[in-house]
């Protein structure tokens, strides 16, 4: 071979290798922007933990030329002026993926300000991933091309329990009990609403707002709720608010049904012993005694090594979405990443589940766990080491907790 075409070929393989190793060694840092401390830390801490661990057994399957992910934490107190300020400290420090959770209020004040963002600076736009905010508001009049939610609104949620209360004569007064935001008014709202089209019967016997993580004490709402005669507690209560409700319809007594949103949460179901089986329900995304065998070997990996229970099965989606998005966009911007991810189309554990263009909402299955004692019918795995855990009551297919969406997404230009 003539001296000059090898030389050719020498430089142009190690251009290529060079190239490679570039992009093998490119790392998307991802601000986890939370509740890390006060007295909802616990839920904050266990979300990080799951996400790390998702994000680490991504990493070491992955090819060499994908991006690896590296997850930052950031403590957003749980409310939305820190959370901005964390969002500037990340963004300051080139950070154009972020991922919240914990607080409808939070994330909408993040979406208002990432917006600002993509106007004044595009080249510092980001993504949100949202993994459980659930006002239906951020995917309706607040919708916005850099915000995908991961998790059911709480409009979808009380779609599912509606729906399951249907199969529920013996539900006959129902008592709502939720949180004085945004999210724990909508959950209020959607309740009434849905009831009333598809179990017009039921008697709504009680409607309280609880000042969100200030109540020590709940058993005057306890009280309460045993003169009103209600045989069901409908709850969006999340945190310390909920492990206190626990805490006081348990010593009191209570013997009501319990439909809550977070039930799974960690701390909550240590909470709930003998005192809360077949009485207390959680409707989620995910359960680990569902029949999802992939998630199901994650959970039991996951919980041998940290002696904890992993329940953010949105974090398995958001970052495995996200990666596939990347490889389809063959970038790692998030204009680009962001029209890859609209639209997709995703085999997960779950089954095939879409990121609705529409809106940025998640369509995936919803599942109701009922808590029952482990051993019996449906209880493979208990939680929290209690000996109980969530059986899956019911299971239903993505269209039948679909709503509808006033969305007028506003994308920018491709």
């Amino acid at each position: 071979m003539p001296i000059p075409r090898r030389a050719a070929l020498i430089a142009g393989a190690l251009t290529l290798a060079f190239a490679n190793a570039a992009m093998a060694a490119e790392t998307v840092k991802i601000a986890f922007i939370d509740v890390l401390s006060g007295p909802f830390a616990a839920a904050g801490e266990g979300s990080l933990k799951q996400l790390r661990e998702v994000v680490s057994q991504m990493n070491a399957a992955s090819a060499p030329t994908d991006p690896k992910f590296e997850i930052v934490a950031f403590d957003g107190r749980g409310t939305p002026q820190e959370s901005l300020t964390m969002l500037k400290s990340a963004s300051d420090q080139g950070i154009r993926y972020i991922t919240q959770g914990g607080g409808s209020g939070v994330a909408f004040a993040l979406v208002e300000a990432l917006n600002k963002i993509a106007d004044r600076e595009p080249q510092k736009s980001a993504l949100f991933l949202n993994y459980s905010a659930m006002d239906p508001g951020l995917t309706n009049d607040k919708c916005s091309f850099w915000h995908f939610r991961f998790y059911p609104s709480s409009e979808m949620k009380i779609e599912a329990l509606t729906t399951y209360l249907k199969t529920r004569p013996d539900v006959k007064k129902v008592y709502l009990l939720n949180q004085n935001y945004t999210h724990g008014q909508q959950v209020s709202k959607a309740s009434r609403a849905y009831l009333a089209r598809k179990r017009p019967d039921v008697e709504i016997v009680g409607d309280d707002f609880v000042p969100i993580a200030q109540v020590r004490d709940f058993s005057p709402y306890i009280a309460k709720i045993k003169a009103s005669g209600a045989d069901t507690v409908i709850t969006s209560n999340w945190g310390s608010d909920l492990g206190l409700l626990f805490k006081a319809a348990k010593d009191f007594g209570l013997n009501v049904n319990f439909f809550t949103m977070n039930a799974n949460n960690p701390g909550i179901p240590a909470q709930l012993g003998s005192w809360g089986a077949d009485k207390v329900g959680v409707i989620w995304n995910w359960g680990h005694n569902a029949p999802t065998p992939e998630l199901e070997k994650f959970y039991v990996a996951y919980k041998k090594k940290y002696n904890e229970d992993f329940i953010f099965a949105a974090h398995w989606n958001s970052m495995h979405m996200l990666l596939d998005a990347m490889r389809k966009a063959k970038s790692t911007d998030p204009k680009a990443v962001g029209f890859a991810l609209e639209g997709m189309h995703y085999k997960s554990p779950l089954g095939e589940i879409e990121m609705r263009k529409t809106d940025h909402q998640l369509q995936a299955p919803l599942y109701l766990g009922i808590w029952a004692k482990q051993g019996t019918k449906g209880v493979k795995y208990d939680a929290e080491n209690t000996g109980y855990g969530f059986r899956s009551e019911a299971v239903w297919d993505s269209y039948v907790a679909s709503q509808p969406t006033s969305c007028q997404m506003v994308r920018p230009a491709n």
